[in-house]
């Protein structure tokens, strides 16, 4: 039997992460070097030397030796004066325990030189949805999955996403509407378009990236501006078709919480409401504050042979991101939507920490 391909592999792992179970990444200085998730891992005698843990985490853990990163999401590898066990790690990987247990430590720093295995270690664990904390080499983990490093490049490989369906699809907006369905065999999100109006290459179609928030477009949440902002959208693209002759494509990524997963988010709106805005929530939380997929949008639009195009957003790095992966972005056209009492601190953490611009 031959080998697993790289993309199999680390889907395998993004798999075993939210079981719990072990990686084992080949090829560092020191060799081998198994990884088992704070978070998942149901093994209770497990014990570990060392953790493995974001620097903006370690970073609120107030490590003596550890000065904040300029990168809050690299690898930083901690010890104790004891060995971790699971009940010990468990609160240093989620904020949610931080206030009942205020005595963490001490721990300090220690030298990694098996970086890129860490870096990818971290990004697995966001993408599986888990908090980004690992025990380094523990005892007592069971079989690991072998994995290296360089398998996370052909997982996040947009070249491999493909159109696999398309039907028509009447919405309340527009019911001259087409959905486009794409996946990738390395990952299990399937992402959906859906096209308003009729395509038109001789027009530039207005677009909008939309990432999936339950909280928002199912359940009316308030915190956030996404359900107004997808029916805005919608609407926008309708009157385009209408009245103009152009189309529209709205973007359906599967990406929650800008990349880092329902559970995740709902742990930074547990932060929030302890007085964290959302940029400070996710650094509490050891995660980025903005994760999303863009490569794979502009493949998206490319598939649907829309590659100059314009961009309904108030985010100029969302622009960027496109142009970056190869899209022509001609327009920015604005798409602001008023706040309410529970979501204007929300609104104002993007524009004055995410650079969102005022109409």
């Amino acid at each position: 039997m031959s080998a697993p391909s790289p993309e199999r592999r680390a889907a395998q792992a993004v798999d075993a992460l939210r079981h719990g179970w072990p990686l084992a990444f080949a090829g560092g200085p020191q060799g081998t070097i198994t990884l088992l998730p704070v978070e998942t891992a149901a093994l209770a005698h497990a014990t570990a030397p060392q953790m493995l843990i974001s620097a903006a985490r370690a970073a609120t853990l107030k490590l003596a030796n550890q000065k904040e990163a300029a990168v809050p999401h690299a690898p930083v590898l901690i010890a104790g004066g004891e060995d971790f066990a699971l009940r010990d790690a468990l609160p240093i990987a989620d904020p949610a325990l931080d206030l009942g247990n205020p005595l963490k430590g001490p721990f300090k720093a220690v030298a990694l030189d098996w970086a890129e295995a860490a870096v990818a270690a971290l990004e697995l664990a966001r993408i599986a949805g888990i908090l980004p904390a690992f025990m380094v080499d523990p005892q007592g983990a069971g079989e690991a999955l072998p994995i290296a490093a360089s398998d996370l490049a052909a997982y996040a490989d947009a070249g491999a996403l493909k159109i696999v369906t398309r039907a028509r699809l009447p919405v309340s907006a527009c019911e001259d509407a087409e959905i486009v369905a794409f996946r990738s065999a390395a990952d299990l999100r399937e992402h959906v378009a859906l096209v308003i109006g009729k395509q038109n290459g001789d027009r530039q179609p207005l677009v909008r990236l939309h990432s999936e928030c339950l909280t928002g477009d199912i359940l009316g949440s308030l915190k956030c501006d996404c359900g107004p902002q997808l029916d805005a959208a919608l609407h926008a693209m309708a009157h385009e078709a209408r009245d103009s002759g152009g189309w529209g494509v709205l973007l359906y990524m599967r990406q929650e919480g800008r990349g880092i997963g329902l559970v995740n988010k709902l742990r930074a709106y547990r932060l929030q409401d302890q007085g964290f805005d959302t940029v400070e929530a996710n650094q509490r939380l050891g995660l980025p504050d903005e994760a999303r997929d863009f490569p794979v949008a502009a493949r998206m639009l490319e598939l649907l042979g829309a590659t100059t195009i314009r961009l309904l957003t108030n985010n100029p790095a969302k622009v960027r991101a496109l142009e970056d992966a190869g899209i022509t972005v001609s327009e920015r056209v604005p798409h602001q939507l008023p706040d309410n009492p529970h979501n204007a601190r929300y609104l104002a953490t993007k524009r004055d920490r995410s650079g969102h611009l005022l109409i």
